[in-house]
């Protein structure tokens, strides 16, 4: 039999082995716990949304995320590269390759938030389609082609297009020259949330309207291709230099609202990825263990589009939502992320 004497420093030494297992057991829970993640943002805000889950995931594994910090494309890569930014999940790739020898000293790509389902391309009112058959850009050359889209009596063709420092904005330039449009169609780079409202707007009045989009998007919500729109075809693929080995990705079959099957749109299919700073994943493998696991369905991201487009930006309360009801599956994630620093 035990005696009292003998069994309080057992008890004692029990107590301390509990707390002892207890610490371990609470910093695999939470392994960002007093760190700091400085994250960014694209400035198209059809990216914020699955942003924002991303950042929700990372508070939950304990860390204290700073932003994001909303950037352009060459500002964010530049500083992703020398770490005055940790990450962003708004990488755009292959179209972002521009970038790659900007960022890949200091940095690199992990996991994929969508994997290929990214789109790009020009697109059409369908009842212009249907009266001036047109198939591809070089149908914006007739001139009773660019009159009807002329909205500036300009005698070009109004296309809205992408602001400056986009990486769309280099492709469709580089669309201008390599089909001869710089007489015929004017790329409108003003903002592009205002300039594709604008062009709703025309839309419902009957006007023709011709606008580059890509997805995820609130446009293909609003202006659906195949019943309001329709994808459009460029000449033939012709892609900045350092994209010529991704042409055959630019012809794509099945995809809905085309005027063809397959459909040449002209820009290669993309991943939708986040980019990290080397140094600070590999001081945190719980990061990159929760991106390489995490991803966000396109139609998910497509409808949170839709809805801040109607009025409802409430990000934060929407990735709150999503992540809620999907918690089994982020649950799962959260949990590869902690297994990552034993």
């Amino acid at each position: 039999m035990l005696s009292l004497k003998n069994a309080v420093p057992t008890l004692a030494a029990a107590a301390l082995m509990s707390a002892g297992a207890l610490v371990p057991a609470l910093a695999q829970d939470m392994p960002g716990e007093g760190k700091t993640v400085q994250m960014a943002r694209a400035t198209w805000d059809t990216g914020w949304f699955h942003a924002e889950i991303y950042k929700q995931m990372l508070e939950e594994l304990g860390y204290t995320v700073e932003g994001p910090t909303t950037l352009d494309n060459p500002p964010f890569y530049q500083a992703v590269s020398q770490g005055d930014v940790d990450l962003w999940v708004n990488g755009w790739f292959p179209l972002h390759n521009t970038y790659r020898s900007t960022f890949e000293s200091g940095a690199e790509i992990v996991g994929a938030v969508i994997e290929g389902g990214a789109l790009e391309g020009y697109l059409v009112d369908k009842a212009s389609v249907e009266k001036f058959d047109i198939k591809t850009l070089d149908d914006f050359k007739r001139d009773e082609v660019k009159a009807a889209f002329d909205r500036n009596d300009d005698g070009k063709a109004d296309l809205v297009a992408c602001p400056p420092g986009w990486g769309c904005e280099i492709n469709i330039e580089h669309h201008m020259d390599a089909y001869e449009l710089r007489d015929h169609v004017n790329p409108i780079k003003a903002g592009y949330s205002a300039s594709m409202a604008d062009a709703v707007a025309a839309y419902e009045s009957g006007e023709p309207i011709l606008f580059y989009t890509w997805t995820p998007n609130w446009t293909v919500n609003e202006l659906v291709p195949g019943e309001e729109v329709m994808w459009i075809e460029v000449p033939e693929v012709n892609l900045p230099e350092n994209m010529m080995d991704l042409a055959d990705a630019a012809t794509l079959a099945g995809v809905e609202g085309c005027v063809a099957d397959p459909c040449t749109l002209g820009f290669p299919a993309n991943d939708i990825v986040p980019v990290v700073n080397s140094a600070f994943l590999e001081e945190n493998p719980a990061v990159g263990a929760l991106l390489n696991a995490a991803s966000v369905p396109l139609a998910d991201i497509a409808a949170q589009n839709a809805a801040m487009q109607d009025g409802d930006d409430n990000i934060e309360q929407q990735a709150s939502a999503w992540i809620e009801e999907n918690r089994g599956t982020v649950d799962g994630w959260l949990e590869a992320a902690r297994q990552a620093v034993n």
